[in-house]
C-alpha cells in the first residue's frame, strides 16, 4: 500500500476515529464517504442509504461539487450494480464500469467513471447502505482496473466500522427523539395542571362576581378585576408553553430537513405511500416555519387516518420571499361545507388559524371521491 497517500495503520485509525466521533447520521455518512475516498485515493466516492421503494432515502457524495451534483438531477435508483450490492450483498470490483452489462449510462452532467469498487455496509443480515468508489488514482493493476484485492479488503474493514458508527448514530438520534417526546409529554402535563387551576379559579371568581352584581356592585367590580388578572395569567402560561413546545428539530435542522424526516417516518409507518418534494425554499422566520410544519402534520394526519388515501404528496416550494405548502391525497375526499355544518372540522379551523396567524392563507380543495388538496402560503421575513 506504499503508493497510497493515506496508507498505513495510522491512516486507517484516523478514518475510524473520525467516524466514531460523529453523532448525527448525516455527519456520519459524510465522514464515511470522505474517509473512504481519502484512504483508497479515489477521485469519487458515494454512499447511499436505501429506502423501501427502490430508491435512496439518503445519498452522500464526495469529489463532486455542489453545482455539479445539482446539475446531475434526481437521486439514482436501486438498479444495475447498485442493486447487486444491496440485494445480493456482494462486493463489486470492476475494471471499467462502462463495459459492465448492467451499466445503463450516466445523466448528462454526471462525471465519467471507469474503475469501480463497491460493497454493502452491513449490520448482521441488515444492509444499511451501499458504499462505492470510482476512478482510482495512481498505478493501475494489470487487468484489474485501478482497484486491487487489497483495496477491497481495506474497504471491507472500513465498511464494518462504518456499520457500527451508523448504527450508533441512529440510536443517538432515536434517543434524542425519545427525550424530546418525553419532555413534550412533561410540558403537556404541566400545562394541563397550571392552566386548569387558573381556569378553575377564573370560573369560580366569575360566578362570585355574577352573584354580587345586584346586591354589592363594588365587590362585584373587584371580583371582575380578579377575573381579568386570572385570565391574563392563564394567557401567559399558554404563551410560555407554546414557546417551550416549539419543535426542537426546527431549530437544529430547519424546516425542509425536519419535514422530510417526519414524512419518511410516516411513509414507513403507514401502508399509504407518502412522498416529499422541495425546491428553492429559503429559511423562514421561526413562527412561519412552525406554522407550516404544524399544518403539514395536521393535513397528513387527516389523509392517513381519515381519507383512506393510497398516495399522499407533500410539496414545499418557494413562493416569492415566502413558501407554499401543498398536501395532496387520492383519498375519499369530502364536501367541506358538509364537514363544517356537521361540526367535524378535521382540523381545518386550526390550520386556517395557524396560516392567518403568520400572515398567510390556507385553501382546501376537495370533493367526495376526488381526494383532497390543502395549500398554504406564508410570506417571508
Amino acid at each position: 500500500m506504499s503508493h497510497r497517500p493515506g496508507s498505513g495503520l495510522a491512516a486507517v485509525s484516523t478514518a475510524l476515529l473520525a467516524m466514531s466521533r460523529r453523532l448525527e447520521v448525516r455527519d456520519v455518512l459524510k465522514t464515511i464517504v470522505a474517509s473512504a475516498r481519502e484512504l483508497l485515493d479515489a477521485e469519487y466516492a458515494a454512499l447511499g442509504v436505501p429506502d423501501d421503494h427502490g430508491g435512496f432515502a439518503q445519498f452522500v457524495v464526495d469529489g463532486v461539487s455542489d453545482a455539479q451534483w445539482k446539475a446531475i438531477g434526481p437521486l439514482p435508483r436501486q438498479h444495475g450494480i447498485l442493486d447487486a450490492m444491496l440485494h445480493q450483498a456482494r462486493p463489486e470490483r470492476i475494471a471499467d464500469v462502462r463495459d459492465d452489462p448492467r451499466f445503463g449510462g450516466w445523466p448528462a452532467a454526471h462525471p465519467e467513471m471507469s474503475d469501480f469498487l463497491g460493497l454493502p455496509v452491513r449490520d448482521g443480515d441488515e444492509i444499511l447502505a451501499a458504499l462505492f468508489l470510482a476512478n482510482k488514482r495512481g498505478p493501475k493493476g494489470d487487468g484489474e482496473g485501478g482497484f486491487t484485492a487489497e483495496d477491497e479488503e481495506l474497504l471491507g474493514i472500513l465498511a464494518q466500522h462504518a456499520a457500527i458508527a451508523l448504527t450508533n448514530a441512529r440510536l443517538y438520534e432515536r434517543s434524542r427523539e425519545l427525550t424530546i417526546a418525553e419532555e413534550r409529554s412533561r410540558l403537556a402535563h404541566e400545562l394541563h395542571d397550571a392552566v386548569s387551576q387558573k381556569l378553575f379559579s377564573l370560573r369560580l371568581t366569575a360566578q362570585a362576581a355574577a352573584a354580587l352584581v345586584d346586591r354589592d356592585p363594588a365587590r362585584a367590580k373587584g371580583e371582575l378585576q380578579q377575573v381579568a388578572a386570572l385570565a391574563a395569567e392563564a394567557a401567559d402560561e399558554l404563551r410560555a408553553a407554546v414557546v417551550e413546545l416549539r419543535p426542537a428539530a426546527l431549530d437544529e435542522d430547519g424546516l425542509v430537513h425536519t419535514l422530510r424526516n417526519q414524512i419518511q417516518v410516516m411513509d414507513r409507518a403507514h401502508t399509504a405511500r407518502v412522498a416529499f418534494e422541495s425546491a428553492g425554499v429559503r429559511a423562514l422566520p421561526a413562527a412561519q416555519e412552525e406554522a407550516v410544519l404544524r399544518v403539514a402534520q395536521e393535513a397528513l394526519h387527516n389523509a392517513l387516518r381519515h381519507a383512506d388515501a393510497e398516495h399522499v404528496t407533500v410539496a414545499l416550494t418557494r413562493s416569492g420571499q415566502g413558501a407554499r405548502l401543498t398536501v395532496a391525497d387520492d383519498g375519499k375526499g369530502f364536501d367541506p361545507r358538509t364537514v363544517r355544518s356537521a361540526g367535524r372540522h378535521l382540523g381545518l379551523v386550526s390550520m386556517r388559524d395557524r396560516a392567518s396567524g403568520v400572515g398567510g392563507a390556507l385553501t382546501v380543495t376537495s370533493a367526495p371521491g376526488r381526494g383532497t388538496t390543502i395549500e398554504m402560503e406564508v410570506p417571508g421575513g
